[in-house]
C-alpha cells in the first residue's frame, strides 16, 4: 500500500482507539486485516476503497480459506472488514458500504478446555503446599493461581492489578478488561488467605520496583503473562493434571459456577462478557459432563 492508503488506516486505529474502546491487540490485528485486503485487492489511493464491491470481498475470503485460515480466523476478518467499512461510510471515504451483506463465517464449534473440580483442587493444594516453604515466589504463585480461579479474570487482568484494587475486607478485586471496561469481580476466603499471605510475607521480600503492582516478578517489576502461563504449565506439572494454558482455568472458573447452580447472567458480569452469547457457550461445557455422567450412573443409559 502506498502512503495515502496507510494515512486511511490511521485514521481507523484512531477511531477504533478513541470511538470504540478497542484494546491495543484488536487494534493491530484490524490493521492488519484492513491492510491485507488492500495488498489483494491493489488498492492505491484512498479513492480506490470507494469502487470495492460485496464480490470483492468474498473472493478475498474465499483467498484465505484456500490458504487454509481457519473459520474462527475468517470471522475476525469478516468482522474486522464489516466494522471498517461501518466507519468509512459513515466518515464519508465511501458512498456505499459494501461489507453490509458480507456474512460471517460459522465458527467451528470448540467446547472450551476446563479442569474437573478434582482437577482443579489439588492443582490449588499443591499451590498451597509449595507456599509452605515460605519463598516469596511460592506464596506468590499460590496467590495468583487461587486469584485465577476464584474469579474467572484474563491473565492480562491479573498482571494489571495494582493493591488498591484489592479490597480485602469485602473479598473483591477491580480490574480493567477488553475496551478498557472496568468491573469488581468477588473472590472468596482461600483467595483471600493466599492474597494476605503473599503481601505480608512474600511481597515484602521480594524487593517489588513497582510500588503498586500486586504481583511482580524476580527483578521487582509488574509479573508479566509470559510469567503468570510459566508458573500455571509448572504447577499443572507438579499436580500431575492436565497441562492447562491459564485461560482454561478461567473457562474451568465458568463451568464450575454454573455446575455449581450460578446463572448465565452472574457468569457473564464475571467475566466480562460484552455479550451472553460468549457465555453461553460454557452450558455446552456443563450439558456435556451431565450428559457423561448420566450414561455412567443410569442403568438404562
Amino acid at each position: 500500500m502506498v502512503a495515502d492508503a496507510r494515512r486511511v488506516t490511521e485514521r481507523f486505529a484512531a477511531a477504533l482507539r478513541h470511538g470504540y474502546g478497542a484494546s491495543e491487540h484488536t487494534i493491530r490485528a484490524y490493521l492488519g486485516d484492513v491492510d491485507d485486503l488492500a495488498h489483494h485487492l491493489e488498492l492505491d489511493d484512498d479513492a480506490a476503497w470507494g469502487c470495492v464491491q460485496l464480490a470483492d470481498l468474498r473472493s478475498w475470503l474465499a483467498h484465505l480459506a484456500h490458504e487454509g485460515k481457519s473459520r474462527s480466523t475468517l470471522a475476525r476478518r469478516s468482522a474486522a472488514i464489516r466494522t471498517f467499512f461501518a466507519w468509512a461510510h459513515r466518515t464519508g471515504l465511501v458512498d456505499h458500504n459494501p461489507a453490509v451483506r458480507l456474512a460471517s463465517a460459522r465458527q467451528a464449534s470448540t467446547l472450551p478446555e476446563v479442569l474437573t473440580v478434582g482437577d482443579a483442587s489439588v492443582l490449588l493444594d499443591v499451590a498451597q503446599m509449595r507456599a509452605d516453604s515460605e519463598d516469596a515466589f511460592d506464596l506468590r504463585d499460590w496467590a495468583m493461581v487461587e486469584l485465577l480461579y476464584a474469579s474467572g479474570i484474563r491473565v492480562g487482568e491479573l498482571a494489571g492489578i495494582d493493591i488498591s484494587d484489592v479490597d480485602l475486607a469485602e473479598l473483591t478485586v477491580r480490574v480493567v478488561g477488553k475496551g478498557d471496561k472496568e468491573r469488581v469481580v468477588p473472590f472468596g476466603i482461600p483467595a483471600q488467605r493466599a492474597l494476605v499471605a503473599w503481601l505480608e510475607r512474600g511481597r515484602t521480600a521480594s524487593t517489588p520496583r513497582d510500588p503498586r503492582a500486586l504481583f511482580v516478578g524476580r527483578r521487582g517489576g509488574r509479573v508479566d503473562q509470559r510469567q503468570v502461563r510459566d508458573v500455571i504449565h509448572r504447577l499443572a506439572a507438579l499436580a500431575g493434571v492436565p497441562d492447562v494454558a491459564p485461560h482454561a482455568l478461567r473457562h474451568t472458573t465458568a463451568t464450575h459456577l454454573l455446575l455449581g447452580g450460578s446463572d448465565l447472567r452472574t457468569v457473564q458480569e464475571v467475566l466480562g462478557h460484552a455479550s451472553l452469547t460468549t457465555t453461553q457457550r460454557y452450558t455446552h461445557v456443563t450439558a456435556e459432563r451431565l450428559r457423561s455422567a448420566y450414561q455412567l450412573a443410569h442403568p438404562r443409559a
